[in-house]
């Protein structure tokens, strides 16, 4: 099994409305960009940017305008569902790349995501552009029951997403073109496919019987993708479920499981960075609590492709 590390709890500096604890709770995508953590939480309209170095409390990015309702069922209806956190890379109008958090597009208002231009040193310089991902997600729709895109990754030359399965559903892995997707971007265009999909499906066992299914992944420099997964007892892609364990796993460039590794803790793993060194791939971990009077922690770990350091 994969040992873990409490690093600290994602406190805030203050809370995303006055009713709310000053903390992220359900943090859903992970993005280090030099000393700077990136956390979106699936439950907010506000990107929280954290100290990767010091235990600081974080700051808060906002998103989206307006206040989500405190009532976790009136909440989760209204919530943008922001599962997803990509840096995206150099391209026109963005000199030092740009932050994208994507909505899951398991409901029609979940069909949006959010573009942040970064600065030379990693700072979000710009003010929250909104991005319609209808067409894009539209063109994936088709091939699953339930859409529920967890995590995306530009690998290959390819924007990866990956869905995220359930217990009556499958984990895939959907490469898209990369060229397209950056030019609408760029042109302030909604983004749409202009090829098919290549959409593999992901088999990624179970703990207890409880299928693992994708949360979160980050490209490698070697061309493999890094995933968590967690075993979610839920047959949907809106209600929770208990949480029976997180898992952390390698694919190659056609979406074959190259490794996978229990954590030793049953955290809820939504959002993953790693970084190569020379004893293997460390990685930053967060984690959702599902509980809003509960902050999410982060955490540390080891990977070498051989199995948990």
């Amino acid at each position: 099994m994969i040992q873990t590390q409490k690093i600290r709890e994602l406190h805030l500096t203050h809370g995303t409305s006055e009713s709310r604890t000053p903390f992220i709770s359900a943090a859903s995508g992970l993005v280090k960009v030099n000393n700077l953590l990136y956390v979106v939480a699936d439950d907010e309209h506000h990107l929280g940017v954290f100290s990767a170095g010091l235990a600081l409390p974080g700051e808060l990015v906002r998103l989206f305008d307006g206040t989500l309702p405190d009532r976790s069922q009136k909440r989760k209806a209204q919530k943008p569902d922001l599962e997803t956190l990509l840096l995206l890379p150099v391209f026109a109008g963005h000199p030092h790349g740009a932050l994208l958090a994507m909505g899951s597009g398991s409901t029609p208002n979940r069909d949006t995501g959010v573009l942040l231009g970064l600065d030379a040193s990693g700072n979000v310089n710009a003010a929250p552009r909104l991005i319609d991902l209808r067409l894009l997600y539209d063109a994936i729709r088709a091939n699953f029951n339930e859409l529920n895109i967890e995590g995306a990754v530009i690998a290959g030359g390819q924007l990866m997403l990956l869905q995220r399965g359930n217990k009556g559903a499958v984990n895939a892995l959907v490469a898209c073109e990369l060229e397209s997707f950056i030019d609408d971007l760029a042109a302030n265009n909604v983004p749409r496919l202009r090829a098919s999909p290549v959409v593999r499906t992901v088999a990624l066992g179970d703990i207890d019987g409880v299928p693992l299914c994708f949360t979160d992944a980050t490209a490698l420099p070697d061309g493999n993708v890094l995933f968590t997964a967690v075993a979610e007892n839920t047959d949907n892609s809106f209600d929770d479920g208990s949480c029976g364990g997180s898992a952390i796993g390698l694919l190659d460039a056609n979406g074959n499981v190259k490794l996978i590794e229990r954590l030793n803790h049953p955290y809820k793993i939504e959002g993953v960075a790693a970084t190569m060194h020379a004893d293997g791939i460390h990685l930053l971990l967060v984690t959702d609590a599902d509980d809003a009077s509960q902050a999410a922690w982060l955490l540390s770990a080891v990977l070498t492709e051989t199995g948990p350091a």
